[in-house]
């Protein structure tokens, strides 16, 4: 059975976008390579590095629009590419019923309730299945008990409002898997769902 791991930026208030659409909600995010690089070190030992990548259709519009056009930019920072390509050579599965085409390759747009594809998805063969952004998708996961880990790396900013992590969510237990904190005030909290 696959795993399905989260993987979100979250402020100290629990938001894990804000509500400007123009940044793709990304205003008060604190970047920090070595955040970065630590997260791809995260996962169960033997199990399948992620190949699939699930979002809704404001995360994926984002992520097209901020992604796709460093693979051909023959003068983008290495490792801004090296995420473009490795996004690009994930299997997508866009949640979304307004979005018809996609361009972006790998890119699977789904009309299908989130939580019923995904039980589907977890029973086929594969790796890791990563949820990123997607508020809704998020929820509609959570709520079934579908998301094995969680992993949110903690920005040190209060932000005040935007879009909260869990809007309306019964209580749900969750196991510590490690904390590692970062210069840059970052703090990646790593959680297994159930005790």
């Amino acid at each position: 059975m696959r795993n399905v791991v989260l993987l979100n930026r979250i402020s100290l208030d629990g938001m894990f976008a804000s509500l400007n659409d123009k940044n793709f909600g990304m205003d008060w995010f604190v970047g920090d390579p070595e955040v970065e690089a630590y997260v791809h070190t995260l996962g169960d030992p033997g199990q399948p590095p992620a190949d699939t990548l699930l979002m809704g259709r404001r995360t994926y519009v984002g992520f097209e629009a901020a992604w796709v056009p460093f693979l051909q930019n023959p003068s983008a920072p290495a490792p801004l590419k090296a995420i473009a390509e490795e996004l690009t050579q994930m299997h997508k599965v866009v949640f979304t019923s307004s979005v018809k085409t996609s361009a972006w390759a790998n890119t699977t747009l789904v009309h299908a309730p989130v939580a019923d594809h995904v039980r589907r998805l977890k029973g086929q063969p594969g790796g890791t299945i990563m949820v990123m952004g997607s508020g809704t998708v998020v929820h509609a996961l959570a709520a079934e008990g579908l998301i094995d880990q969680y992993i949110f790396i903690v920005t040190p900013v209060i932000a005040g409002g935007g879009k909260p992590q869990f809007p309306t969510m019964e209580t749900q237990n969750l196991t510590l898997v490690g904390v590692r904190s970062f210069p840059s005030g970052n703090v990646v909290i790593h959680y297994r769902a159930g005790k």
